[in-house]
């Protein structure tokens, strides 16, 4: 089934306009955290998708190990080792309150590793993240974290999840979704219990289920927006079927965490009052950028697929985000709209 018309229009709202109007940091600034001794590639691949489909600014939250090899990647992302192991908790708070206080959108996961003090300074993260009422994107082995202690986003609807196969199953297992419960409705069942996050279950059709009809809805969402309770109280879940590549290959998800992080970013300078005309409540951006950055990384890996063909790797992906964003939602967005305001 299509991706209906009226939710890529609303997409499209969200899309800063290129007129000259807006200054650097107005089309998003995102934060990877994530980057360990044995994990570099994974953060560098969210970072570098994010500036790829047009975010401004682009950093990484590492561990010392990771740092070097992740700088030499790419002079375009800026780095920053101070998920040390040798570091007090109390210094690494201080640098992520303040690093937090200047980003749009954190991610989660890509890299992470399960590393005690790697675990112990992202669960640290997503509690400032939540204080500031930050978006986040939560994938990899950030999902194994909250799987472990659900507490630390349920309710938070400025959430995104991005879970794998393996990593739905054991996310459906902690949420206590029943068996019984149909393939295609567990993504929402899961939002549903969590209180209203978003679930983007990868697969070859990408479920976006929101949900904050349940019990679990916290109190937070008016955070979101304020005065709306009808619109908070729904249910919805978009199937996005756009053509993939036939290749799977490890990092093909983190460029989608950097996608959904990218527009979660815009959404945040949407919110702001950056661009555009306020009409889309907050609380429906979550689920926007989920759809719009499944739309993107599904489109890029077909086009990676039919230039690599079996050799695939993710990299291959980078050079096609741009041409993706062009057939999904126009030429005129990505070149430049000077019609827009």
């Amino acid at each position: 089934m299509p991706v209906p018309r009226s939710i890529i229009k609303q997409i499209k709202q969200i899309i800063p306009p290129l007129n000259g109007t807006l200054h650097k940091g107005q089309s998003g600034r995102v934060g990877v955290l994530g980057g360990a001794l044995d994990y570099t590639g994974a953060p560098f691949f969210a970072a570098i998708s994010a500036l790829r489909l047009g975010a401004d600014l682009s950093h990484v939250i590492c561990s010392p190990t990771a740092a070097q090899a992740i700088k030499s990647y790419s002079p375009d992302l800026i780095v920053h080792p101070i998920l040390r192991e040798d570091t007090s908790y109390e210094k690494v708070e201080s640098d992520l309150r303040s690093l937090l206080s200047r980003l749009h959108v954190l991610v989660m996961g890509p890299g992470l590793g399960r590393e005690d003090y790697m675990q112990s300074y992202a669960r640290l993260a997503l509690s400032i993240a939540r204080e500031q009422a930050m978006f986040v994107v939560l994938d990899a082995d950030a999902l194994y974290m909250v799987g472990k202690e659900l507490p630390l986003v349920k309710g938070y609807c400025r959430a995104v999840l991005t879970p794998n196969v393996v990593e739905f199953k054991r996310l459906s297992e902690s949420a206590g979704v029943s068996p019984d419960v149909p393939t295609k409705e567990r993504a929402g069942e899961i939002s549903k219990l969590l209180g209203g996050v978003v679930v983007l279950e990868k697969g070859p059709v990408d479920l976006i289920a929101s949900d904050t009809t349940g019990e679990a809805a916290s109190l937070e969402a008016s955070k979101l927006d304020e005065g709306d309770e009808e619109r908070q109280r729904v249910r919805e879940v978009v199937e996005v079927d756009v053509e993939g590549g036939l290749k799977r290959c490890g990092g093909q998800g983190d460029v989608l965490s950097g996608t959904v992080g990218a527009m979660l970013a815009w959404g945040k300078c949407y919110e702001d009052g950056a661009f555009g005309d306020g009409s889309i409540p907050a609380s429906r951006l979550p689920l926007l950028a989920a759809v719009g950055g499944s739309m993107v990384t599904r489109t890029s890996s077909r086009m990676a697929f039919q230039l690599q063909g079996r050799g695939l790797v993710t990299q291959d992906m980078l050079p096609q985000l741009g041409k993706s964003f062009s057939e999904v939602f126009g030429e005129d967005l990505w070149a430049g709209d000077k019609g827009r305001l």
